[in-house]
C-alpha cells in the first residue's frame, strides 16, 4: 500500500520555475521498490502523462512536450520524488498528480490528491 501526498505547486510567471513534491508513505513493501510517475490535466483534457522514474534503477522517462525542461527527482531516505519544472509556459497549466506502480506492464494504481500549477503573466 503507499499513500502520495504531492505539495508546491501555485502560480508562476511564464518562463518560470517550481518543483513539486510528492511524499510516499509505503507499507509491505520498500519505496525503492517503486516505479513514480506524475501525470497532469488540464481544464477540459484528459490526464496525461509528464514523467516517471524507476526507483531501483533510477532511470527516467520524459513526455516529448517537457523533455529539457521538467526533471524528476527522488530522494529515497524521505520517500519523496521530485517535479523539478524550468521555462514553464502557459500550457503547462494543469493540475499535477503523483502516481505509483510495482510494475512496468501495469497501470499505475496508486495517486495523490493532486496540485495545482497555474502558468500565467
Amino acid at each position: 500500500q503507499v499513500q502520495l501526498v504531492e505539495s508546491g505547486g501555485g502560480l508562476v510567471q511564464p518562463g518560470g520555475s517550481l518543483r513539486l513534491s510528492c511524499a510516499a508513505s509505503v507499507s509491505g513493501r520498500t519505496f525503492n521498490s517503486y516505479i513514480m510517475g506524475w501525470f497532469r490535466q488540464a481544464p477540459g483534457k484528459e490526464r496525461e502523462f509528464v514523467a516517471q522514474m524507476k526507483l531501483s534503477s533510477g532511470s527516467t522517462y520524459y513526455a516529448g512536450s517537457v523533455k529539457g525542461r521538467f526533471t524528476i527527482s527522488r530522494d529515497n531516505t524521505e520517500n519523496t520524488v521530485y517535479l523539478q519544472m524550468n521555462s514553464l509556459r502557459v500550457e503547462d497549466t494543469a493540475v499535477y498528480y503523483c502516481a505509483a506502480k510495482i510494475y512496468e506492464t501495469t497501470s499505475y494504481n496508486y495517486w495523490g490528491q493532486g496540485t495545482q500549477v497555474t502558468v500565467s503573466s
